[in-house]
């Protein structure tokens, strides 16, 4: 098992649902705060919707998987209902599996995106399922998400370095 994710991208739009499709995913486990929007857009933004059709219109399944409260996340998803799970536990994977049987995919073909690679990325990997990774949209700066962070710098330049070699072939 590995923290690096096998995908990273700028921005959680730029994974396109044309590219989703070409490598096999029917369904995507999503992150929200600082994933899709920062902390304090309760609601998620034309952007966040018009992705969510698009993969929508392609045969994509999109569920939130969410360390967050109860309150957050319903809010977030009171107009998209979508599957919503909240406090999961991540990197825990129960909400995770819960989320696939819900969305009827299994792990050769569900992914799961996320800012944080010691939460979404080591579930995603834990559970067996591809990760992709964002960078914060806002990043916190409490003591434990700046110490998080600067633990997540050697994994980044492990992922730049293979994704660069991978690109020479």
């Amino acid at each position: 098992m590995t923290l690096i994710p096998e995908y990273r991208f700028d921005t959680f739009d730029e994974a396109s649902a044309d590219f989703l499709v070409s490598i096999g995913v029917k369904g995507i486990i999503l992150d929200i705060d600082n994933t899709l929007e920062p902390y304090e857009n309760a609601l998620p933004g034309e952007r966040v919707i018009s992705w969510l059709a698009s993969l929508k219109e392609r045969g994509i399944s999109a569920s939130f998987v969410s360390n967050n409260g109860r309150d957050r996340v319903m809010l977030f998803n009171g107009k998209l209902k979508l599957p919503a799970y909240y406090k999961a536990g991540k990197p825990f994977t129960k909400n995770i599996r819960r989320a696939m049987v819900r969305m009827g995919t299994s792990r050769d073909d569900t992914i799961l995106m996320g800012d944080q690679i010691f939460t979404d990325v080591l579930a995603a990997h834990l559970e067996g399922i591809r990760a992709v990774l964002v960078p914060p949209i806002k990043d916190k700066r409490d003591p434990i998400t700046r110490f998080k962070r600067i633990l997540e710098r050697p994994i980044l330049e492990k992922y730049e370095r293979k994704s660069k070699n991978a690109s020479r072939l």
